[in-house]
């Protein structure tokens, strides 16, 4: 019998971040409203990051990349869905979820490498424009890092639909 392909392994493994957001970070503080890119990833406060890494060094260049690649389109593509207005909790649920995320990725100098940018730039969750406009600004921080094209922030709405259904009764929630 064929093992699962690696993508759907590691997006099960990122999926398991979200739901362990719920039960083991307390509520943070709020964010500060999307006024611009830059203003995306800079806030007036110093997050915590919930904790020292988890996960130890990733030596396989090849699964270290397919992860990156499959972590970055899921955090896109949750964060261009997230609600246009989200309520406090919802806020609360993804910071945690990113916080998590910076504790428990499978590579640990990756997951060290995004604590840091999370003590720089706190994620913005006071809509789903702020959301999604920090989330590409971070990976283009990361990308500058790495050395790779920057991506126009302004696309990402369109270059991460889902094709998801609208929910019954709102015209907006499958608009991205």
């Amino acid at each position: 019998m064929r093992a699962p392909p690696i993508q759907i392994t590691l997006t099960a493994c990122v999926l398991v971040f979200l739901t362990i957001a719920f039960v083991l970070l307390q509520p943070s503080k709020p964010n500060l409203h999307w006024q611009s890119q830059e203003a995306a990833i800079h806030a007036a406060h110093e997050p915590d990051v919930g904790g020292h890494v988890i996960m130890g060094k990733l030596g396989n260049e090849t699964i270290k990349a397919e992860l990156g690649r499959s972590t970055w389109k899921l955090l896109h593509t949750m964060t261009a869905r997230f609600p246009l207005e989200p309520t406090s909790e919802e806020r609360t649920a993804l910071k945690q979820w990113i916080t998590l995320l910076s504790r428990l990725y499978p590579c640990g100098e990756c997951a060290e490498h995004f604590q840091v940018l999370l003590k720089q730039y706190p994620p913005q969750t006071s809509s789903r424009d702020a959301a999604s406009q920090w989330a590409c600004a971070v990976h283009n921080k990361v990308n500058e890092r790495l050395e790779k094209p920057m991506f126009d922030c302004s696309l990402v709405a369109d270059m991460y639909q889902c094709g998801c259904d609208e929910e019954e009764g709102s015209e907006e929630v499958g608009l991205i």
